[in-house]
């Protein structure tokens, strides 16, 4: 499934330049429902903009994320990937092995609307963890 984020359109209306490597990018983000991590992001994107370069990837995932459009992602090794800001993201992590299980079914809007009136918070998304063992560890 791929998830359109709007992301060039977001850039364009926070003021930045759409250059081929920023589109490149984009595309890249856009067309996989993976998370990816620099490298990946680098390889896919050399083959729509082939003089992508890795410090304008780093330049620009730091950009998305202090533009809350992206977020970091840490699943059990040291790779950083990346993972949409907007909306929840909700894994199940083996704590033993470190497969990951992504699930779309979040019942935690109840909670989330619960905690907004009480603190007086706006939440804008959520990112939900839950860690133990898999079916294989146990």
């Amino acid at each position: 499934m791929v998830i359109t984020f709007g992301l060039a359109q977001k850039l364009k209306s926070a003021g930045y330049k759409l250059t081929p490597s920023r589109l490149a990018i984009v595309e890249v983000l856009e067309s996989h429902s993976e998370h990816l991590c620099h490298n990946q992001i680098l390889e896919n994107g050399q083959k729509i903009y082939p003089h992508l370069s890795r410090a304008t990837v780093y330049r620009t995932m730091e950009l998305l994320v202090e533009l809350h459009l992206m977020r970091p992602l840490y699943l059990n090794d040291p790779t950083q990937r990346f993972v949409s800001a907007a909306g929840g993201h909700h894994h199940l992590i083996c704590s033993n092995c470190g497969a990951t299980f992504e699930f779309d079914h979040c019942t935690i809007d109840q909670l989330a609307f619960d905690l907004s009136v009480k603190y007086h918070f706006q939440i804008n998304n959520h990112l939900l963890e839950f860690q133990g063992l898999c079916e294989a560890c146990q």
